[in-house]
């Protein structure tokens, strides 16, 4: 039964790289700019084997760990802070809106000024994107707490300590693992975009920039992307195990 599914992707994956394959081979598109997924995967063999590219995995890697941890710390005590604060949250709801959709990207160069072009950088503008769906996440799951079992807690005179650990962090925490899940794409998305546009940066984004811009080894461009994508659905599978494991209560209502 559970099968049937993965079947059917493996499938629809398969049917795409053959369609890829035939195109890049036909002559229909440039293979120079649109190289065939053979190719891709012997360039992505290559890299495995670069010490390096090691080097600039090892940069990205760390620097995506470092923006999403500081990005789940900071959206969820923000989300905590706004939720239980009702007068702090009318008056930073407005900047919270107004920063929210605000492109990381086009902050790159006052980064710069303020930051300089090193690690710090990347790692900041990645953690700024990142935040804001999980102080929104955060924020939408204090406001499903059911309103019944917090009059309860507040009958029996449960201390705020143990309201928040017991009641509080179990509700909200399938909602907050969700929105980490989908900051981990945007940090990975900033990250890279940075490191491709800052210049002198260490990182798979540089390296796909200088393949690209002078080499012009599309194949090794699409080998990092292959590679960055397989990455970031590695981490989302351990994240959704870790919710389906840990949070068993997630698959019957984030408030039962």
């Amino acid at each position: 039964m559970t099968t049937a599914p993965a079947l059917r992707a493996l499938t629809g994956l398969a049917g795409t790289l053959a369609a890829w394959e035939a195109l890049s081979r036909s002559g229909l598109v440039d293979r120079a700019f649109v190289p065939p997924p053979s190719a891709v995967t012997f360039a992505l063999a290559d890299l495995v084997t670069d010490r390096e590219f090691g080097r600039h995995v090892v940069s990205t890697g760390l620097s995506w760990m470092i923006a999403t941890t500081s990005a789940t710390v900071l959206g969820v005590t923000l989300g905590l802070l706004l939720g239980y604060l009702p007068v702090l949250r009318r008056v930073l709801q407005p900047l919270v809106e107004f920063l929210r959709p605000l492109p990381s990207v086009t902050l790159i160069p006052l980064a710069i000024v303020v930051l300089g072009s090193d690690a710090q950088t990347k790692i900041s503008l990645a953690a700024f994107a990142a935040t804001w769906p999980i102080l929104i996440t955060t924020l939408h799951a204090l406001d499903e707490i059911e309103p019944r079992l917090v009059d309860i807690t507040r009958i029996f005179h449960i201390p705020r300590r143990r309201r928040l650990l017991w009641h509080v962090l179990p509700s909200i925490a399938p909602f907050v693992l969700t929105g980490v899940r989908l900051s981990t794409a945007i940090t990975l998305i900033v990250l890279v975009g940075t490191e491709f546009l800052v210049g002198g940066t260490v990182g798979i984004g540089q390296a796909a920039y200088l393949w690209g811009s002078s080499a012009g080894r599309m194949d090794l461009v699409l080998a990092v992307t292959l590679l960055a994508a397989t990455a970031n659905c590695a981490v989302d599978l351990a994240l959704s195990a870790a919710q389906q494991r840990w949070m068993p209560w997630a698959s019957r209502g984030a408030t039962a």
